[in-house]
């Protein structure tokens, strides 16, 4: 029965991948306070295993769900990328740019002084950076250095090897250095600090977005109007300010028997009955104090949705939550939701929280209200399961063109490689699609299985590829790789921490998630939130982790052409 199962997956090598995938995607599930293994490395180790079979794999299906990988990559991050270099990101984009620096010299200067090879020392940049998508850059330049065939194999086999080895302290040491160590290094009180924060960004008690505020969370109730009362004869929008510091709207009318669906215009009389939207405490405490509630189910049976809207109104781009509640359209909506970047990293509703194009915002309000928000804010984000492919085999199939190129300064070949250049038409492609959202629509379910398993099965075929070589390769590297890993891991995060207070001098509740999104480590940004008890941190990653995903990815490339 096991040397059926053997030759079955010798002459069906399609079988070991998938088997891998379900391996790697099952045990990598498990969590320990939001550590664990990760889909990606429990891949690789079953694959590895399963490599040791003597498995032969074609090398373009590898290629093929890499350039797949890298384009949803580029896509998933490209408004943010674009927006970093370009516009108010910019200190952030920079302090990227160093913390990517900081990890490529400490990987090159480590591998030199332990003596690595160029495969090893790849692995060992990726594996403790937790960056797996620089071992294919990696791998297209090793091939590219023209060495004879067992010598190519000798490096792509030590690849995986260290990768594996130095990559669970790269998720899990990460985390610890700046969630746990962070806070006592730089001297500060995250949960304080994140505190004095919201105060500063117009939060704190008067704070209008947030659980139980009336961004968040609102009722409809109805009350009588009193002959004589401080509303009568006054337009809707002229009682709506009557609460200047509240968010409440007047959405329907009860006057004679009739139902009138109120505008801003509408001029209110004594004895109607008004349909109030707002905070719960509002309706309750200030308004309920002075008017007579009124159970009326039909009144308040007003059509209201919740729409997600993708922005991409330039003239919306980069205002805050309170310049844009002033705004005519945005009567009658509140505001649920702001997700933004490849990592759907939820933003903190503010009054000083700035809308950028490319996000995402849910906002709730009668059908008609929640329109005109649309329209003034981008176009509806519509759930639907179907991916325009033409535009992705299009757009992968250009930039892969592009990377063939190969430009000779001298007698030194540079080219961005088919990888590089997928990777490049993803960030351009993304980002004009947050301009222009009237094509490329992938759906976010779609960009993760090109995301997550492109890349896996990637990592499962090279997993496959260089399993008889895993293990001599890890006797001979030994225990001492696994130091290298801590080192290499440990010494950009520090030096992250101090230039982003010492130089850029970020706001310490936001500098820690700054310095999680340059390193591209989720794992961490999630254990510093709960650190801080808040998701302030979270407006620090998602240009940082636009920028740094990307470098980081080239990086590899780069660290073979530094040591070849």
């Amino acid at each position: 029965m096991i040397d059926w199962f053997v030759n079955v997956l010798r002459s069906y090598p399609e079988i070991a991948i998938f088997l891998s995938l379900a391996l790697g995607y099952y045990f990598g599930s498990f969590t320990y306070k939001g550590l664990g293994l990760g889909a990606v490395t429990a891949t690789l180790i079953a694959a590895v295993l399963i490599g040791q079979l003597g498995i032969t794999i074609s090398p373009p299906l590898k290629a093929t769900f890499f350039l797949m990988f890298l384009f949803a990559i580029g896509y998933g991050v490209g408004p943010q990328f674009v927006r970093g270099i370009a516009k108010d990101g910019i200190p952030q984009a920079l302090f990227a740019v160093v913390v990517c620096l900081f990890c490529l010299v400490t990987a090159y200067f480590g591998a030199i002084l332990a003596g690595y090879d160029v495969g090893s020392a790849v692995g060992l940049y990726a594996g403790s950076q937790t960056i797996s998508a620089s071992m294919g850059l990696a791998t297209d330049a090793i091939n590219r250095l023209a060495l004879p065939p067992d010598q190519t194999k000798a490096l792509l086999d030590a690849m995986p090897v260290a990768y594996a080895v130095t990559y669970i302290f790269g998720t899990v040491g990460s985390a610890i250095v700046l969630a746990l160590l962070g806070p006592a290094l730089l001297g500060i009180d995250l949960e304080a600090e994140c505190k004095r924060y919201e105060q500063e960004q117009g939060g704190g008690d008067k704070e209008i977005g947030g659980a139980g505020t009336a961004w968040h969370h609102y009722e409809l109730r109805a009350y009588r109007v009193r002959e004589g009362g401080p509303i009568v004869g006054k337009t809707a929008h002229e009682a709506e300010a009557l609460l200047p510091e509240q968010r409440v709207f007047i959405e329907r009318i009860r006057r004679g028997g009739k139902l009138l669906d109120a505008t801003a215009d509408t001029v209110i009389q004594a004895g109607d009955i008004v349909a109030v939207a707002g905070r719960r405490e509002v309706l309750v405490n200030v308004i309920g104090h002075t008017a007579e509630e009124i159970d009326d189910p039909q009144l308040l049976a007003v059509p209201a949705e919740g729409v997600d809207v993708f922005v991409t109104n330039k003239e919306v781009d980069g205002k805050t939550l309170a310049e844009l509640a002033k705004m005519p359209s945005a009567r009658g909506v509140f505001l649920r939701k702001i997700t933004r970047g490849a990592t759907a990293i939820s933003i903190p509703i503010l009054p000083n929280t700035q809308i950028n194009r490319g996000d995402i915002v849910t906002i709730v309000g009668r059908t008609q209200d929640t329109t005109a928000a649309t329209k003034a804010l981008g176009v509806p984000d519509r759930q639907t399961d179907i991916a325009d492919v033409a535009f992705i085999g299009g757009a992968i199939a250009i930039g892969a063109l592009v990377g063939a190129f190969v430009f000779k300064i001298g007698s030194v070949p540079l080219t961005l490689s088919t990888s590089g250049g997928a990777l490049i038409s993803g960030l351009f492609f993304g980002w004009l699609r947050s301009v222009h959202p009237t094509f490329g629509r992938i759906p976010s379910s779609t960009v993760w299985f090109m995301n997550s398993v492109g890349l896996n099965i990637f990592i499962a075929v090279v997993g496959i590829s260089s399993g008889p070589g895993f293990v001599a390769g890890l006797k001979q590297l030994g225990f001492s790789l696994f130091l290298w890993g801590i080192v290499v891991t440990t010494i950009p995060l520090v030096l992250a921490m101090y230039v982003g207070k010492y130089v850029f001098r970020f706001h310490p509740a936001i500098l820690l998630g700054c310095c999680s999104g340059a390193r591209t480590t989720t794992a961490s940004l999630g254990m510093i939130n709960d650190r801080a008890k808040s998701t302030i941190p979270g407006l620090g990653y998602t240009v940082t982790y636009a920028v740094g995903n990307t470098l980081l990815t080239i990086w590899g490339m780069v660290l073979v052409m530094l040591l070849a």
